[in-house]
């Protein structure tokens, strides 16, 4: 009969199953910018950004309002490696005239019990920051800081709703502080769930969920930043407070509320409002109860149909009596004492038919709560892309606690319904407020975390004032370099490239080039074609230079060269062609004319011997001889910087200088003969290869370079050469980050202490991981797995302080870069004695092509410091192989024009 009476509330797993995609749908549209105003599932953030890990210490009050009972506490909490901590509480009641009566009266009476706390426990001379945990919602803009939506839980305050608790008790604080001789500094407001999760947080660093069963109901999680349409910013978790409470409110939950649902509901202190916690939350299931067995006594089904007094005295049946007459193990004992004590005097059949009501109201509570805790799971695992997972949920509340079966039923069906998550429960022992405790000492930490991490990253942040000093240095030295006195001793090297011309469209023919800059050799077959069909053809081979090769002799180095080239000829069927030829040798060379370089020092790890010093022409000539299969016209050696310029100046006659931001960092530019005192005449212009990776090797920079660029520069194979480039190439940045991360992990800020094998691996954060980390399209997870990959272990707050290492090193390189190209741009306005240059820059290099901000941030750079330049920026394609072809292809043409 009873069965049949509350069919509606046996729920089955496809019911559940509806009610969990139902809260899904609800989640997403609090979390929603547009939707939340409409959403009965408020998602409200809380501002908590982190999780304990452990290392959190101190002496903190919470201040806990929103059971019963009022609760002072203070946590003391040990960094002695084995997480211990001390509560010591005391319990006050909420007297009926408190809980409804004015705000002042409330606060007032918060403060004396903190008051009295603190008296009883000798605290009153000391400054302690106070956590204050205040479980109802509540609108939160910062931690500190919270506007009470509603009130719930029997509490009615007036004068409450719509302002500021933590202002209110701090106003209350203030005006006792006189009085009363205590010192209080409110730092977190905290809703009990949160301060459940945060309590076993401590226990278990698995734990990312709180739950709340008992007087009320409610569930927190931490959701992933880039989710909260609500709070600015996409790093990190926070977590939410779902006030899941309300679900229902608006008839979402209608087809599943029963009549005695509605009845309940009416007869609350707020109709049409915390639908599903009145269906779930012990304050109500007593009632629940309640109404059922009066409509069933009223049909005669029950008590020989006689209605007692109880069962018309609203709040007569409690929950201690439902979880009694559920305790099977004592048979019928218990029902048919507490039945008897309302005087309702029952046969054996109806203290079974009531155990059975009571058994049914409760487990449809486990059902619904088990169905919403189980969308939240499921968001989780989602928001983690993972097909199954590990996690902990933190619970609390009377109903959890004490009832006898409600525990293994919410467990039984979260598993049925979620059987990818392998979830872990566990109960909060020390309360909401040492959560509330815990909360500000996880903030605490935080505070002092941020402080060394701004500490060690304050030298990376450039003034605008600093910027322009680097540009003007920079500018000093170039016009160093130029001059015929200072030009042996200036950092800026400024290297004549005889390069006379740029494209101008007449050029044509086949042509070699040869590509040697990195760790890879490239063969080039270039054809150019003129007129109306202009075009440019490519065919290349690209063939490795290993490691021994690089830093063995010149004379190996050459021969391997030489044997990469007679395989690419015999590969396109060239090996009789006296082809003419462009050798793009990207490493610093002094010229005495186009097809002659004197190679000044080797960079980006190549340690060849017997080379400085040499002409590498020559040294190309020599191997091409000892081979004696091939003979080549070599017209040109040229830089690849030289190459880019070339290359974007083929499509656009305004491009005058040409920038490398890859591996290595470099400029060229067209400068006036008459300002190059080096090379004899004044017509006309010639590039010059600035080779500003050497700008600072004489210290002009050194109130710029950090602790850890002396690192990178001392571990490198040219220390205390190429100090610019050091702190601007992509070969570099990779190695400045690990520099960071190894400090910031000796500090304890990273990676739990722990300096893994790998991060102490030289050149193991390559430049790249730099790119991949930074994308604004990958989410924190995506960055967890590349560190991973590096082997370094790493937690979601990890990944956030390693992203922003490697964005303040990335910006930093890119403003330098920026700088540097101002003073050039600058030059060439006052070469042309205009007020306003248009000119075009040609651009190669991974770090500008492939990195998600640092072409942004260079060109924002250059605009800021010559305002009277407008720069356009044009990726060149191929810069060192066709831009090589095109520079002999131009020399030839202007040898031709000499001839006639």
């Amino acid at each position: 009969q009873v069965d049949r009476y509350l069919y509606h509330m046996r729920l089955s797993d496809d019911v559940l199953l509806d009610v969990m995609a139902r809260f899904q749908a609800e989640m997403v549209k609090g979390l929603g910018r547009d939707t939340n105003p409409t959403a009965t599932v408020k998602m409200l953030p809380t501002f908590v950004r982190s999780l304990p890990d452990g290392s959190e210490k101190g002496d903190f009050l919470a201040a806990d309002v929103g059971g019963s009972q009022f609760c002072a506490h203070r946590v003391k909490v040990f960094d002695d490696g084995k997480q211990s901590r001390q509560l010591e509480s005391k319990f006050y009641p909420t007297p009926k005239e408190v809980i409804q009566g004015n705000g002042t009266e409330l606060f007032d009476y918060i403060v004396d019990c903190l008051v009295d706390f603190m008296e009883t426990k000798n605290l009153k001379h000391k400054k302690l920051p106070l956590g204050f945990t205040f479980s109802f919602p509540c609108k939160q803009t910062k931690l500190e800081e919270g506007f009470l939506l509603g009130w719930t839980k029997h509490f009615k305050v007036r004068g409450v709703q719509d302002t500021d608790v933590v202002s209110s008790l701090r106003k209350a604080l203030q005006k006792h502080k006189a009085s009363f001789d205590i010192d209080l500094d409110v730092l977190a407001l905290v809703n009990d769930t949160v301060g459940t999760m945060m309590t076993c947080g401590y226990d278990d660093p698995r734990c990312e969920v709180g739950l709340i069963i008992g007087t009320g109901t409610n569930a927190c999680y931490m959701e992933d930043m880039r989710h909260i349409d609500l709070v600015e910013g996409d790093e990190g978790r926070m977590c939410i407070n779902t006030e899941w409470g309300a679900f229902g409110d608006d008839g979402a939950l209608d087809d599943l509320r029963t009549e005695f649902d509605r009845e309940l509901d009416l007869g609350s202190l707020n109709p049409g409002k915390q639908l599903f916690e009145k269906m779930i939350s012990s304050l109500y299931l007593g009632e629940l109860v309640r109404l059922v067995l009066l409509k069933m006594t009223k049909e005669g089904l029950l008590f020989n149909g006689k209605v007692s007094t109880a069962l018309l005295t609203k709040g007569k049946i409690e929950m201690k009596h439902v979880y009694a007459m559920e305790k099977y193990k004592e048979g019928l004992s218990n029902t048919k004492e507490i039945l008897t004590e309302l005087n309702l005097f029952p046969s054996e059949e109806d203290c079974i038919a009531v155990q059975h009501v009571c058994t049914i109201i409760s487990f449809r509570s486990a059902n619904l709560c088990a169905a919403a805790l189980a969308a939240i799971l499921t968001r989780l695992r989602e928001n983690k892309k993972l097909l199954r997972m590990r996690t902990t949920v933190g619970i609390d509340g009377g109903l959890y606690k004490f009832h006898p079966q409600y525990a293994k039923r919410l467990h039984k069906v979260v598993r049925r319904l979620v059987p990818n998550c392998d979830v872990r429960f566990v109960l909060s022992l020390k309360g909401s407020g040492t959560g509330a405790a815990m909360v500000t000492a996880v903030g605490y930490r935080l505070a002092a975390q941020r402080k060394q991490i701004d500490a060690a990253l304050a030298p990376f942040l450039l003034s605008l004032d600093t910027l322009r000093e680097v540009k003007n240095k920079m500018r000093t030295e170039l016009e160093y370099g130029l001059k015929r006195e200072t030009q042996a001793s200036a950092s800026v090297k400024m290297l004549p490239t005889y390069v006379c011309g740029t494209p101008d469209g007449t050029e044509k023919g086949k042509f070699l080039a040869l590509d040697l800059g990195g760790t890879n050799f490239r063969v080039l077959l270039v054809k150019i074609r003129s007129g109306r069909r202009r075009s440019v053809q490519m065919y290349n081979k690209i063939f490795a230079i290993p490691l021994e090769i690089m830093q063995g002799t010149g004379e190996e180095l050459f021969d391997h060269i030489v044997q990469c080239i007679a395989d690419f000829l015999e590969y396109m069927g060239l090996k009789g062609a006296r082809l003419p030829l462009g050798f793009t040798f990207s490493f610093p060379c002094r010229q005495a004319s186009i097809d002659k370089g004197t190679l000044v020092g080797w960079t980006k790890g190549f340690k060849a011997t017997d080379c400085e010093g040499e002409d590498v022409v020559d040294m190309l000539r020599e191997a091409i001889r000892r081979r004696n299969e091939f003979d080549l016209d070599i017209v040109a050696v040229v830089n690849d910087t030289v190459g880019t310029m070339m290359t974007c100046g083929y499509e656009d006659p305004n491009c005058e200088i040409g920038l490398i931001a890859g591996t290595g960092s470099n400029v060229c530019y067209m400068e006036d003969m008459k300002n190059i005192e080096i090379v004899e005449g004044n017509e006309g212009k010639m590039c010059i290869n600035t080779e500003w990776g050497g700008f600072g090797d004489n210290g002009c920079i050194d109130n710029i370079r950090t602790k850890y660029d002396t690192e990178v520069d001392e571990g490198s194979l040219n220390p205390g050469k190429q100090r610019y480039e050091k702190m601007t190439s992509g070969m570099y940045l990779g190695e400045i980050v690990r520099q960071i991360l190894i400090d910031l992990t000796k500090q304890g800020l990273l990676f739990r202490g722990q300096i893994s094998e790998s991060l102490r691996k030289r050149g193991i954060f390559e430049t790249k991981f730099l790119s991949q980390i930074e994308s604004d399209r990958l989410a924190l997870l995506q960055v967890r797995r590349i560190l991973q990959q590096l082997g370094l272990d790493s937690t979601c707050e990890d990944s956030i302080i390693v992203k922003e290492v490697c964005g303040a090193v990335s910006r930093r390189a890119a403003q330098l870069c920026g700088a540097g190209l101002a003073a050039i741009v600058e030059k060439k306005r006052e070469n042309r004695g205009v007020e306003h240059l248009q000119i075009t820059v040609g651009v190669d290099g991974t770090l500008y092509k492939l990195h998600p901000h640092f072409s942004r941030v260079l060109q924002e750079t250059v605009k800021e410091l010559a305002p009277q330049c407008d720069v356009t920026f044009m990726l060149s394609e191929d810069g060192s192989g066709k831009g090589a072809a095109l520079i002999t292809a131009v020399a030839k043409r202007l040898h031709n024009v000499g001839q006639k």
